[in-house]
């Protein structure tokens, strides 16, 4: 990616970050960029692969839950601060979005005791598989690697197909229903899953399309640390707590 490009959309980023209570709008983001709206828009889903308005979405609920762990401000002034007038507008997004409730995030301390069943998808039988290789991050510090398919670039709800493995490598999500999906990946350091603010590591691949003459297609992922253009993770599921992925290992498929 052109440099200068990154740098415009990192700046329309720190502008959303610092304005996260307030009412931004795409001209305001764009003069940040110093582009005009138009190209600001197209040039930002370049970079970061969702729209402007969605990332800005995701980073209100990630600071939400940040705000959920570690202060004891109310749900109502967490959702004001994030940029909310409606608690229930925010509660209903917080719970779609991340998988459980503000309340209940709060109280299970930002993780699930199990990651999710797969999500039914309705129509016929399914055989195509996506599989593929995990390949870890410069340092090769990754452990526990969360790998799932999702319908956007944006890591939040449940995934449609899942699996944890223990490290990176190969995978394979099989019974993968027809669409166009996102296999996205993340995991932490280890010995950094009980930390409350770990830097994660993140990987994408696709957009992938499954046809009903497909019967097998290749996502290799891999790992980098995160930085400032990759879309928040929101699923509590994924904050990659020990607890919540050691309950659900899946084993490696030997379809690989």
């Amino acid at each position: 990616m052109d440099e200068m490009v990154v740098r415009a959309v990192e700046r329309a980023i720190d502008t959303m970050r610092r304005g996260l209570a307030d009412r931004l709008t795409i001209d305001d983001m764009a003069r940040s960029a110093m582009f005009s709206k138009f190209h600001f828009s197209r040039v930002f889903q370049q970079v970061t692969g969702v729209s402007p308005g969605r990332f800005l979405s995701a980073m209100r609920l990630e600071e939400a839950k940040r705000l959920l762990l570690t202060t004891s401000l109310t749900v109502a002034d967490i959702s004001h601060q994030v940029g909310y007038n409606s608690v229930g507008t925010f509660s209903s997004r917080f719970r779609s979005t991340v998988g459980l409730s503000p309340i209940s995030y709060r109280q299970l301390g930002g993780s699930t005791s199990e990651l999710p069943d797969d999500v039914p998808v309705p129509g016929p039988a399914r055989t195509s598989t996506i599989r593929g290789h995990v390949t870890p991050p410069r340092d090769g510090r990754a452990g526990l690697v969360f790998i799932g398919l999702f319908p956007s670039r944006m890591l939040q709800g449940s995934p449609v197909r899942c699996a944890v493995l223990d490290q990176p490598g190969p995978y394979a999500l099989n019974d993968v229903p027809e669409g166009t999906w996102h296999v996205l990946a993340h995991s932490v350091p280890p010995g950094a899953e009980e930390s409350l603010d770990p830097v994660p590591y993140v990987g994408a691949h696709g957009p992938i399309t499954i046809r009903p003459d497909i019967i097998a297609r290749i996502a290799d992922v891999s790992l980098h640390e995160m930085r400032a253009f990759d879309p928040p993770v929101l699923s509590a599921l994924l904050d990659v707590r020990s607890a919540a992925l050691t309950r659900r290992r899946t084993p490696l498929r030997q379809a690989v």
